[in-house]
């Protein structure tokens, strides 16, 4: 995508083709406009569609060209923040709603895979947060009894029964969320627009906007070549933003994300390594995640950025950081190498933002976007068709904070990550 090979990697490489679209020329007028062709975005456009809803999608690059078609394909429930946190952060009446959200958030993914046959190798058989250590496994002990509280399928695993279904004793535990699964993430993008465009959605691709304005009760969204008049405007571009939405770029930190994706690994190995075939992340402060994809390849991930030096270093850690955790895996060979950028926000909670009158949207998901992206752009379509009121939604409104030193932050997250990774790859 766009001549880059780190862009998308595996998952381009593998996605069936994106829907024919074309670049908007010209003028046209519709109900609602929305900005970004990602998962918000075009889960608002489907479920604003399928109400009879006249919608126009103007994505700046091409569909899934941000966070949705870069990441990992974990389809995680809730967020980082524990659940007993949120009512103390939001207050009760929001805590209780967007946990009651984002708990269920999945299911609506894997609902939506089925109802339009999005080909998007999706596999709702869990995922397994691994405890690193004592304060680990605490960690996930205290999160496992708040989700219990609340009925979700989760269950604290003990070291043994945890080796047995990742292939390695490197933890001291695991909670395993049956909510959840793994997903091939830009296949999924891409059969969220074909849903989209089928039930009646315009979807505009290389058509950046550049400009918005305000003439009576409406909006003139504008790009290069054409513009859009609306009701409403959706800005959904979370992380990738630019203008005219500047503030909600500033209000998130980037933190990059690197994937390395394995040739297909024997079926001897991959009855030894995570047989279920759940994906998998840890709880050490720079993360690792690892999980299949439908080939066998196992895409191994961790924080960092795969540009100047941090190609080489990241690259040698991971072969390293593998074959520690599973020696039987031998020299690794990457098919396939990406990175993309997190949007992370001050407290890991996302926002729900009235950019101005009739132009809203939801941003910040802290590396979560697949399930909560789904869910928010259903909720959007639900508010802008008046099923339900802003008093109705997850969270309250309020306005863009930018983060204090952001750029400051963004290369010691990229550098910070460098060095410890050249450290553990010398260990």
């Amino acid at each position: 995508m766009q001549n880059d090979p780190r862009s998308h990697g595996l998952w381009e490489m593998t996605a069936p083709a994106a829907p024919a679209t074309q670049t908007l020329s010209g003028s046209c007028e519709a109900d609602v406009v929305i900005v970004g062709g990602g998962y918000t975005g075009l889960s608002a456009a489907l479920h604003l569609a399928e109400r009879g809803t006249k919608v126009v999608v103007l994505e700046g690059k091409e569909i899934g060209f941000g966070g949705s078609g870069r990441n990992v394909g974990l389809v995680n429930a809730g967020m980082w923040t524990m659940p007993d946190e949120l009512p103390g952060v939001l207050g009760q009446l929001y805590g209780d709603r967007l946990l009651d959200l984002l708990g269920n958030a999945p299911k609506l993914v894997f609902e939506l895979v089925q109802k339009h046959a999005i080909e998007c190798e999706i596999n709702p058989v869990g995922t397994l947060h691994c405890a690193i250590g004592k304060s680990g496994l605490e960690e996930l002990q205290a999160r496992a009894e708040q989700w219990q509280r609340r009925g979700a399928p989760v269950t604290l695993l003990g070291a043994e029964e945890t080796a047995r279904r990742v292939g390695t004793a490197a933890y001291a535990g695991s909670l395993l969320d049956m909510r959840a699964g793994t997903i091939q993430p830009l296949a999924y993008v891409r059969g969220l627009a074909q849903a989209a465009i089928a039930a009646g959605a315009k979807v505009y691709t290389a058509s950046p906007v550049i400009g918005a304005e305000r003439s009576g009760r409406r909006w003139t969204v504008k790009t290069g070549k054409g513009a859009v008049t609306a009701d409403w405007v959706i800005v959904a571009t979370n992380a990738y933003t630019v203008s005219p939405w500047a503030e909600v770029r500033a209000e998130l930190v980037h933190l990059p994300y690197f994937n390395f994706a394995t040739r297909p690994l024997s079926p001897e190995l991959q009855k030894k390594i995570v047989p279920g075939r759940e994906g998998v992340w840890d709880t050490a402060e720079i993360l690792s995640s690892y999980r299949y994809d439908q080939r066998g390849r196992l895409v191994f991930g961790s924080v960092g950025a795969l540009r100047g030096t941090g190609a080489a270093i990241h690259k040698a850690w991971a072969r390293r950081a593998l074959k520690k955790l599973f020696p039987e895996i031998g020299d690794v060979a990457f098919e396939a190498e990406w990175y993309g950028q997190i949007g992370m926000t001050v407290d890991n909670l996302p926002r729900f933002h009235r950019l101005a009158e009739n132009v809203i949207g939801f941003s910040g998901y802290n590396g979560r976007g697949i399930a909560p992206g789904t869910v928010f752009g259903k909720v959007l379509a639900r508010h802008v068709a008046g099923e339900i009121t802003e008093k109705d939604l997850p969270l309250p409104v309020t306005d863009p904070v930018a983060q204090s030193f952001r750029p400051v932050r963004e290369g010691y997250y990229e550098v910070g990550a460098q060095l410890a990774h050249l450290v553990q790859a010398r260990i």
